[in-house]
């Protein structure tokens, strides 16, 4: 069973940093397309970044580029998203997500939370 739990929201001041996880199991990691995709409040879904396995080439949306970095850890089965220079607009639910060329996102974690606020 392919699960995607993702942890390490909160609250952060702007100009902050958070680190937000993706523990991945029921498929194999290295070798999956990865992204994060957010929501806002009241919004809709926003696609953040995408980690391209096969070629190890990350893309990044121009509203987070410059501010975060996507990685992971094979050896954990784990995605990361570090976010820094925070911003209250990055304020939304974060979800980790298994992209799969020809479907699209087939698998999707449950989302944190992250609220950017002085």
């Amino acid at each position: 069973e392919v699960q995607l739990v993702e942890s390490g929201g909160g609250l952060a001041q702007p100009g902050g940093s958070l680190r937000l996880s993706c523990a991945a199991s029921g498929f194999t990691f290295s070798n999956s397309a990865m992204s994060w995709i957010r929501q806002a409040p009241g919004k809709g879904l926003e696609w953040v970044s995408t980690l391209y396995s096969a070629s190890a080439n990350t893309v990044y949306a121009d509203s987070v580029k410059g501010r975060i970095t996507l990685s992971a850890d094979n050896a954990k089965d784990t995605l990361y998203l570090q976010m820094n220079s925070l911003k209250s607009e990055d304020t939304a639910v974060y979800y980790c997500a298994k992209y799969e060329y020809g479907l699209g996102y087939t698998y999707w974690g449950k989302g944190t939370l992250v609220i950017v606020s002085s």
